[in-house]
């Protein structure tokens, strides 16, 4: 494909995303997964949140500003579960799924009552850094008293759960704790705290550093991080450590250690899978954490590396624009394809997490070559 093409494509692939992202957000402000895929119906506030960072960064802020509206009044609907947990920790006794906020909800707010892993603590840590980015795009300096209430409910939250185990980004391995987890919530933790009081801020700061240093000391003896604390695997989604949360910079030993893994042995021709036993759909590229890994390399100062990525992304667009979740032409095992394309059809189409992954990386990739323009004119 010649770069006129890759142009044509990238333009259509940008408008198309903006048009899905925002058609799709529901009048009450939550997103949901995928318009057209019968398990995706619900809003994933980990997913969402980079839905809604996609339309703050192409100057749609009053969106942005619903969606967090929408996690706000959330969390105040189900606050009383963040008001017991303390009683049901305290006896020691087993706790149910029930006993924790979900990971996803309704368009309306309301729980989902389905058997699917619904503990992942992720989707908050990620609302508080959504929270601060929108803060500072408009130039807020305090937290406006609509939001304040459930973001201290929250940080309290997160503050009792981040050291228990719960599904991984992918509703997997609840018995374990995931680095990127943390990744969400330290980060979360840390980019929200020079927005509260002094007392608050300072207790912020405390366990945001208390969980990077605990990601620290259960990183992998090579010199990287885990899968989960104790895995001998890699995913993709460590990528979060660095990018976008900041919870070690992309130089960092134990970071180009982990995207070195993340390259040796996910990464294929453009298009990153999630881990290598991975088995959805075969375990394809995704068009996400493709989007991930070139976002990453741009704030590793690398845009060598992160155009051809973003390419890889634009080739994937189907004729209508629209991006899949994962691209099956490389997979792990594809005698898994047709097991889940029987189960629940084929693969989710549109995503509306890989427009806005492919927004936002294009949108940094823009932002990277305008600097050094500027730079170079200087």
């Amino acid at each position: 494909m010649d770069s006129t093409d890759i142009t044509a494509k990238r333009t259509l692939l940008t408008d198309t995303s903006l048009e899905i992202i925002m058609a799709h957000q529901h009048a009450g402000g939550a997103f949901v997964a995928s318009p057209s895929f019968s398990q995706y119906g619900y809003s994933w506030l980990r997913d969402n949140t980079y839905n809604a960072y996609a339309l703050l960064l192409y100057g749609q802020e009053e969106g942005t500003m619903r969606y967090l509206n929408w996690v706000s009044g959330t969390v105040l609907k189900h606050r009383l579960i963040i008001e017991q947990l303390p009683g049901k920790l305290e006896t020691g006794g087993p706790l149910a799924n029930s006993d924790f906020l979900g990971a996803r909800y309704t368009v309306d707010g309301g729980n989902d009552e389905s058997d699917w892993p619904n503990f992942q603590i992720d989707g908050y840590g990620s609302w508080l850094w959504l929270l601060s980015q929108y803060l500072e795009k408009i130039q807020l300096q305090e937290i406006p008293g609509k939001w304040l209430e459930s973001v201290h409910l929250v940080l309290q939250y997160l503050s009792m759960v981040w050291n228990i185990p719960n599904s991984d980004c992918w509703e997997e391995h609840p018995d374990h704790i995931h680095p990127s987890t943390l990744a969400c919530v330290a980060g979360g933790v840390k980019a929200i705290s020079r927005y509260l009081d002094p007392s608050a801020r300072a207790a912020a700061e405390t366990l945001a550093g208390t969980i990077r240093s605990f990601i620290i000391q259960y990183s992998h003896p090579s010199g990287r991080f885990p899968k989960y604390i104790g895995s001998e695997s890699i995913d993709a989604s460590l990528i979060w450590l660095s990018t976008p949360y900041k919870i070690f910079p992309a130089d960092h030993p134990l970071m180009r250690n982990t995207v070195k893994a993340i390259e040796r042995q996910i990464l294929e021709e453009g298009g990153v899978k999630r881990y290598p036993e991975d088995t959805y759909y075969g375990g394809g590229q995704w068009i996400i954490l493709s989007a991930w890994l070139a976002w990453y390399y741009l704030e590793e100062g690398s845009p060598e590396k992160a155009r051809p990525l973003l390419d890889w992304i634009i080739r994937q667009q189907k004729d209508d624009g629209t991006l899949p979740e994962q691209v099956l032409a490389r997979t792990n095992d594809p005698s898994m394809i047709r097991p889940w394309e029987e189960r629940w059809g084929p693969v989710a189409a549109p995503l509306l997490w890989s427009h806005a992954m492919y927004l936002i990386v294009d949108y940094q990739l823009s932002g990277y070559y305008t600097i050094q323009k500027e730079k170079n004119h200087a």
